[in-house]
């Protein structure tokens, strides 16, 4: 049984429905099941060029989007990763248990480093202090997408090579793969949903309503129905959105109705979207309004200090055991 859990989310951008059916409805649920611990990386967000005011306050909103979306601070510990600066010292230690071929392989880094003119070194190093911020904590187990299953794999092999070298102590930790999402662009459901792709692309989870409403009935289909017929990528798309909201609101029963039109060639692709607007405010309206509240309160940075204090203990404590295997410093 996994007993700590750790998961971090970077803060640039906006939170959109792909990120929260995908990973953070997912954070949730594990509070009930594990010692979870929360982070928003924001030294991972200037491997970038980023504005230093508008990563302050995007680290800001997004401990309000998460705390909207059921993060409960009295559950797990949130923070900001830069509020405990322990994670880059465990990260060059790391780096030099790490291989230069291990680096090199990381398809992130070759997708990344291919659309941008300056390619830092910390792009490079990325993984490692991902590494590190897992490790810290000495997680066992990290909820994963697809796209980070190669990074937790050098996460394992870093702590692997780092028990060889001076003494069992870090745990592997293991994927927790849930059921998740992969949910595409109304405009073109055959990418996924991305922020980068542009604002027709994708659902912000705090939109406005008339700008989803919008989207969903913009969203696109097919030309019509035949009995038999299988879905087009736009309409699986609406139904793979209609199907988690209506998980999330306990309807059982409005999926199975619209797919069995479906499949009689009798279902109207208005009212399916339709349909996914209204099921999908359910879930989105009341984290609109709690984070509106939240907001109002002005208390997000002191929580996220409490959480600070919390993860500077335990990381704190790993920094000594580290220090003391691998021989740095004064104190035996």
């Amino acid at each position: 049984m996994v007993k700590r859990v750790f998961s971090g989310i970077q803060p640039t951008g906006t939170m959109h429905i792909g990120n929260y059916f995908g990973a953070i409805r997912n954070w949730v649920s594990l509070q009930n099941e594990a010692d979870c611990i929360y982070c928003i990386v924001d030294y991972h967000a200037i491997t970038i060029d980023v504005d230093p005011k508008e990563l302050r306050t995007a680290s800001q909103s997004m401990a309000l989007d998460l705390l909207a979306c059921g993060i409960d601070p009295e559950r797990s510990i949130l923070f900001v990763q830069s509020d405990v600066p322990t994670h880059t010292e465990l990260e060059w230690i790391f780096g030099c248990v790490t291989s230069y071929g291990d680096l090199s392989r990381m398809t992130q880094f070759k997708d990344k480093s291919d659309k941008q003119e300056f390619v830092s070194a910390g792009l490079f190093t990325y993984p490692i202090l991902q590494a590190a911020d897992i490790l810290i904590y000495r997680a066992d187990g990290v909820p994963v997408g697809e796209d980070q299953v190669q990074h937790l794999e050098l996460s394992r092999r870093i702590a692997r090579r780092f028990n060889s070298r001076f003494g069992e102590y870090f745990p592997e930790p293991e994927p927790i793969v849930r059921k998740g999402a992969r949910i595409m662009s109304l405009a073109d459901p055959t990418s996924k949903m991305s922020k980068s792709a542009g604002e027709v692309h994708y659902v912000g989870v705090m939109e406005p309503e008339t700008s989803i409403r919008k989207k969903v009935r913009s969203a696109v289909t097919d030309v019509g129905l035949e009995v038999g017929a299988a879905m087009s990528p736009g309409v699986a798309n609406l139904f793979e959105i209609l199907e988690l909201a209506c998980e999330s609101v306990g309807d059982t029963a409005t999926v199975a109705e619209l797919k069995t039109e479906f499949a009689d060639g009798k279902l109207l692709y208005s009212r399916l979207k339709d349909t996914t607007f209204e099921r999908l405010m359910d879930v989105l309206r009341p984290i609109q309004e709690r984070r509106a509240k939240l907001a109002a309160s002005g208390n997000v940075v002191e929580l996220l200090q409490a959480g600070a204090r919390k993860a500077t203990k335990i990381a704190s404590a790993t920094m000594v055991d580290v220090r003391r295997l691998v021989g740095l410093g004064t104190s035996a």
